[in-house]
């Protein structure tokens, strides 16, 4: 494996992504809410399949952090959605990652078609 340093790391762009994955919330859609020290990315109300998305650069230090604050009905759970240590190698090659919301957890892919279970909402 590839290891960067940090300099290396400085202006390197990943594509975020976090999809709705509930089976039937008509009703009641997701809340989510991101933002970073330095940037906040507002809130959507997520229906079924809908996504919010952004492009981010890491920054010189390599403490480029996203938190997210969701909420659909009484649960409520704020994650990591991007973290320079933890996502400079598992968002893969085409710095990508990608969050599927679920009735039983957050799920994590570097590709949309594998996804791992991380946590769930409690």
């Amino acid at each position: 494996m590839l290891i960067l340093q940090p300099d290396q790391l400085h202006g390197r762009e990943y594509d975020v992504r976090v999809v709705n994955g509930f089976t039937n919330n008509d009703s009641l859609p997701l809340v989510i809410w991101c933002a970073s020290k330095d940037s906040d990315l507002g809130g959507r109300a997520l229906q079924e399949h809908d996504d919010f998305s952004w492009r981010l650069r890491t920054n010189l230090w390599g403490t480029t952090h996203f938190l997210c604050n969701m909420k659909w009905d009484q649960k409520r759970k704020s994650f990591d959605a991007f973290k320079v240590p933890r996502d400079i190698y598992r968002c893969g090659p085409l710095r990508k990652c990608s969050w599927l919301v679920r009735e039983d957890g957050f799920y994590f892919s570097n590709d949309e078609v594998n996804w791992k279970r991380e946590f769930s909402w409690y």
